[in-house]
């Protein structure tokens, strides 16, 4: 019944949980982010490029009028007479496009050829003191304004002279900025698209698809989780997309693996109740047979008799706590201080093994310190060994009886301090390394064939109740289990008090 009742809680969210994931649903895929990403950057790059190219081809153009203006100054310079007729200076001013040309020697300035020259001059440019980013400034200065206004250039000159003037008009050159303008704004667009294609193309094949594909994964393992077909098969990629299909794929096989392990286990459960119920009452009724059995006055059976009703008690907790492991953890030990040996004797009887080989093929031997005690819960402790026995006796079970001196199984005990140190050990063939990795996990620890390895895994949760350790000891003959187990701290208030009535 509670197995189902979460089925149905499960089941119960499963749509408001798929409503909250198709909310989460994308608008724009990873490819339509990419290439909205992508075009914004590139014409960021492109404007980053325009601007200094733009003030470039100002400054160009002003000192293409500058080394003309040059030229012209030394062949008007060179006239005989040294002056110019007006004709001549109008076709040299016309051929450098100005409209005045003047130079400066020591303390004089000399107009060397004038035409149609303005009574004002509306700018004035002084190629000598141009910073970066004044030049940017002027550039789009020039490109803003409208009519034909007039600019001064001034620029070194050749020879002795101290510098040179050139008057031109501002119209052609804000035509020809406009000009190269849009020749860069195509060939910029032309660049752009190919970029942007180029760049779109590769990150999608290099990425975008990859994550594509791990995505779609993900959402088919979301329908159906424990089907190993959902699993991703990794690709020879050796950077952090390879590395997360390898880490996904492991992820996955492991989550398989543990879904098919838990269907098991609630499987078990389930089947476990039922069986429980019916038994439980099976065992209540050989109880009652076994009360009257303590009326029979054959010494046999009051030999046998309390034995048995205790094994049958121990049956019947068995029974009400059978659930106990799977569904949280067994009940907390009820400690006190307890002699071992007795302990030891009843699990060899329960085991069925005797202390001499004529009647049992495996030799029991008893190491016991006399008089040893232990703070533990005696039924938990009863059960830890055994569990151990048992193994035991299986695995001297599963080899040739070639030797029957060689079939032993021993128990030793121990005290260091306040630690109580047992050992359980066999002379069988030992536990194979598959076994050690996962030696006190239920279904994953067993030994032999067959074996479901819960009596370890419970021999271990009991131990570690108790506050203890259990370790399958190296370097020993077959295999061989060491127990300690503390003694619990001792309250020296309530130790006082307890005297102090007594």
């Amino acid at each position: 019944m509670e197995v189902r009742a979460i089925r149905v809680q499960a089941t119960d969210q499963q749509p408001e949980t798929r409503a909250w994931r198709r909310g989460l649903e994308p608008k724009i895929g990873l490819s339509g982010k990419l290439l909205l990403l992508t075009i914004p950057l590139i014409l960021i790059a492109e404007i980053l490029i325009y601007v200094p190219s733009i003030a470039n081809f100002r400054l160009n153009r002003l000192n293409d009028r500058l080394a003309a203006a040059n030229t012209a100054a030394l062949v008007l310079d060179a006239s005989p007479s040294g002056t110019v007729p007006d004709t001549l200076a109008r076709q040299v001013l016309d051929s450098i496009d100005a409209r005045a040309v003047a130079i400066k020697m020591g303390q004089q300035r000399r107009l060397l050829a004038t035409s149609n020259l303005p009574t004002t001059i509306d700018h004035v440019v002084d190629m000598r003191q141009v910073t970066p980013w004044g030049a940017i400034i002027d550039a789009f200065v020039v490109m803003l304004e409208s009519g034909n206004q007039t600019v001064r250039v001034i620029g070194p000159a050749e020879g002795g002279a101290q510098f040179i003037e050139v008057v031109i008009d501002e119209a052609p050159l804000r035509i020809a900025m406009y000009r190269f303008s849009s020749n860069l704004l195509l060939v910029s667009l032309t660049i752009t698209s190919l970029t942007t294609a180029l760049i779109y193309l590769a990150l999608h094949f290099l990425f975008v698809r990859p994550m594509r594909r791990l995505t779609a994964n993900m959402v088919n393992f979301r329908r159906d989780p424990e089907s190993p077909a959902s699993i991703v098969v990794p690709g020879p990629r050796g950077d952090e997309i390879g590395l997360a299909e390898r880490e996904l794929s492991d992820m996955q096989r492991d989550l398989v693996s543990m879904l098919h392990q838990k269907s098991r286990l609630a499987a078990l459960g389930l089947a476990v109740s039922k069986i429980n119920h019916d038994l439980r009452n099976l065992l209540a009724s050989s109880q009652l047979l076994s009360d009257q059995l303590s009326s029979v006055p054959d010494p046999r059976v009051q030999r046998f008799a309390p034995k048995l009703v205790r094994s049958l008690e121990r049956a019947i907790a068995f029974c009400q706590s059978t659930l106990s492991y799977g569904r949280a953890q067994e009940a907390a030990p009820d400690r006190r201080m307890i002699l071992i040996e007795p302990v030891v004797n009843e699990v060899r009887e329960t085991a069925g093994l005797a202390s001499d080989t004529a009647v049992s093929s495996v030799t029991w031997v008893s190491a016991i310190e006399r008089g040893l005690t232990m703070d533990a819960d005696p039924d938990q402790l009863f059960r830890v060994l055994l569990n151990l026995v048992r193994n035991a006796a299986q695995a001297l079970e599963s080899q040739p009886r070639s030797d029957a001196a060689l079939q032993q199984i021993r128990i030793t005990g121990r005290r260091e301090g306040s630690v109580t140190i047992l050992e359980v050990s066999d002379t069988g063939p030992g536990v194979p390394q598959k076994a050690r990795d996962h030696l006190f996990e239920a279904f994953h620890g067993s030994v032999r064939a067959g074996g479901s390895g819960l009596g370890l895994a419970i021999a271990a949760e009991l131990v570690r109740a108790h506050g203890g350790d259990i370790k399958l000891v190296e370097g020993t003959l077959g295999a061989t289990f060491r127990i300690s187990i503390p003694d619990r701290p001792v309250d020296l208030h309530s130790l006082r008090n307890e005297r102090a009535r007594a």
